[in-house]
């Protein structure tokens, strides 16, 4: 029968992209591998109905639109971390003091994206990004396209997976080596690359981007025979159902052993043909986890022992004195462009005045720098030679470089302050921030163009940004219809961006990103959150009484109480919180047809989403429900031809539980 043959050919397809991308061993030639899959291309377009998910066919996707959030059912959480061994030992021995002896389990770190995978009786069903860890982004087409993760497990489980998606270094390589040619942008180390590739809208682009993906968490969510015990048991048993685990874990029995293993891949782990920055250390039993619970940011059971990085030395060309958002004065080092952990830097950190003058920075010297934790480059010594004594000493500056107003020092800080609530630069990098990856989110808005609506007195703060149109885009030096175009649409999309990053672009001291979504989650809307005592803030776990106080006085000051009040009146308003996913919405697609009377098609769409579905604008086999509305048209008719599930209105709002 031809569903038999599809379904041997799948079997077969399947285990030998296990045998080739996961264990590394080829089982059958790529000739082979190639006749195999065209058979079943063939077969499954001769029988479209005989075509399932989990069909390697089925692995690169199509174009989307965008990316929607969908709210972790398990909280993905950070890591604390040390670059000490003695905090390790540390960390190791409050554990013993309360629980005993305990085995550890040893695992590189991978330098690439956390994804939480799902799977509902073996069949891969949605791929999330950690975004802030409460709520990512679902990327399931273009995980997809990722051959090491399995679209079947080997057994029928329901499991959720979090791993890490990198690209390989020869890969990273290659891809910069085809831009260079093709005159497209560089990356600038493996992550970024893995990172760009991940979250193309095109799934056809990231299939082949060449991406992998090393797990190392399993959290079961349906039965299992012989559930594990401990967490390398998991990474056992994960192997089993197909998916790949790095083969470097080591099963330690103390401290001691976890830190000769970190010694050991210090050395050796240039060698490897991806990127690692450190090691995870997790307790083994996982009863002793469940015990131990979570901080407000990570598990107890586990820490991150960071490599030191690498470090080479340059020419320190300048001091640039940079103005932050809050005034502070913020010395970098402008230096001879040289190579360090796969990018190129030609600027680093040096922290604030106080460490210039320890490390006696003078313009001209030779300085060693490194990247801490591998990403920001910061300078790290001096080269003392005789050429160093010959250069001027270096002064902190006065005056603001931007406006001029007398630089002042705070109380128990050591940064220099301009204090001039209109200080160009200090404007201009509140409206940065407002629109970076981090807070708002706003693409195409960048520095020289916000320097520019700045000094033309188009957008002195960031809710001017809301009130500008296209012809004030047009206005500016090298700005075409479409760029213009571009701009003010990024900006008008920003308006529903989630609250989490709207209180993230509010800059609230002692509130950084992640207690931003911990706020968000807890309160779930912006007068939510502004009508809360000190008490009530004061609950929220990870928050504590200061951050408390300096939230609630952040809501209560005029001048934010209006900023807030014009931005809303501006249609600035944060998306709803993701609700709870319902099994009858997820992985669904939905189209609506026809008119309805209890909302209207746009709000029940986001309905939809919000719920875990999907929307479409046109009706084929994959459609899994048609709701019709009155006076539905041919989208019905074809409903029907084709078998898909119909709903009224009724159907509909009985789904979503509307009025219940």
């Amino acid at each position: 029968m031809v569903l038999d043959r599809i379904n041997f050919l799948k079997d077969e397809i399947n285990k030998a992209n296990y045998k080739y991308y996961v264990e590394d061993n080829p089982s059958i030639s790529d000739f082979e591998y190639d006749k195999m899959f065209a058979e079943l291309k063939k077969l499954e377009s001769e029988n479209p109905l005989f075509v399932t998910p989990d069909s390697p066919t089925q692995r690169v996707g199509s174009v989307s639109e965008k990316f929607f959030p969908h709210k972790h059912k398990y909280r993905l959480y950070s890591l604390d971390n040390t670059y000490e061994y003695e905090d390790l030992e540390d960390w190791y021995k409050k554990i013993t003091k309360e629980y005993g002896e305990q085995e550890l389990v040893c695992e590189l770190k991978i330098d690439g994206l956390a994804m939480a995978l799902t799977y509902e009786n073996g069949i891969f069903v949605r791929g999330v990004t950690r975004g802030d860890g409460i709520t990512g982004e679902d990327i399931t087409n273009n995980l997809k396209t990722v051959k090491a993760i399995p679209l079947k497990l080997f057994e029928p489980v329901s499991v959720e997976v979090r791993g890490e998606v990198y690209m390989p270094k020869e890969s990273f390589e290659k891809l910069n080596e085809e831009n260079l040619k093709n005159g497209e942008k560089l990356f600038a180390n493996p992550r970024n690359a893995a990172a760009g590739s991940i979250r193309q809208l095109d799934s056809t682009i990231t299939a082949k981007r060449d991406l992998s993906m090393f797990c190392y968490t399993a959290i079961f969510t349906g039965d299992i025979k012989n559930p594990p015990k401990t967490h390398y048991e998991s990474l056992m048993c994960m192997k089993k159902l197909g998916f790949k685990v790095n083969p470097n874990i080591r099963l330690c029995k103390n401290a001691a052993e976890a830190v000769q293993y970190c010694k050991e891949w210090d050395e050796k782990r240039f060698g490897l043909d991806y990127a690692t920055d450190g090691v995870v250390i997790k307790v083994n039993s996982l009863l002793v986890q469940q015990e131990m619970g979570f901080t407000s940011r990570a598990p107890k059971w586990a820490t991150a022992f960071k490599f030191p990085p690498e470090e080479v030395t340059t020419k320190l060309i300048a001091v640039e004195e940079s103005v932050g958002k809050t005034g502070a004065i913020t010395p970098v080092a402008i230096l001879e462009p040289v190579q360090l952990g796969g990018s190129t830097v030609s600027r680093a950190s040096l922290h604030n005045f106080d460490e210039v003058g320890r490390l006696d920075v003078r313009i001209g010297d030779r300085v060693y720098i490194k990247k801490a934790a591998e990403i920001i480059p910061k300078v790290v010594k001096v080269i003392e030679d005789e050429e160093h004594y010959k250069l001027p000493e270096y002064t902190p500056p006065e005056k603001c470089p931007s406006c001029g107003s007398r630089l002042n020092t705070h109380e128990g800080e050591v940064n220099l302050y301009c204090d001039n609530p209109d200080c160009p630069a200090k404007r201009c990098a509140k409206i940065e921030y407002w629109v970076s990856k981090d807070a708002m989110d706003i693409d195409k808005v960048g520095p020289s163009i916000i320097e520019q609506l700045y000094n033309r007195g188009f957008a002195k703060t960031p809710v001017d940004l809301y009130k500008l149109s296209m012809q004030d885009f047009m206005q500016l030096d090298l700005v075409k219809e479409k760029s213009a175009f571009n701009m003010y649409s990024a900006i008008q999309e920003s308006k529903n961006r989630s609250l989490s990053r709207l209180l993230t672009a509010f800059t609230i001291k002692n509130v950084g990103k992640e207690t931003a979504g911990v706020l968000a989650n807890e309160f779930g809307t912006l007068d939510n959150l502004m009508n809360a005592s000190v008490e009530d803030l004061s609950k929220v776990e990870g928050v504590g009484g200061i951050i408390a106080q300096d939230i609630y006085d952040f809501f209560r000051k005029p001048e934010n109480i209006e900023m807030i009040n014009e931005l809303k009146s501006l249609g600035v308003e944060p998306a709803p919180p993701v609700e709870n996913i319902s099994d009858e919405f997820k992985g669904k697609t939905f189209v609506l047809t026809g008119t309805l009377q209890s909302m209207t098609r746009d709000e029940a769409s986001e309905k939809i989403k919000r719920m875990g579905g999907k929307t479409s604008s046109s009706v084929s086999k994959n459609t899994s429900f048609v709701v019709a509305g009155e006076n539905a048209g041919s989208k019905l008719d074809k409903a029907q031809k084709l078998g898909v599930i119909i709903l009224t209105e009724n159907d509909f709002l009985n789904m979503i539980g509307y009025g219940k």
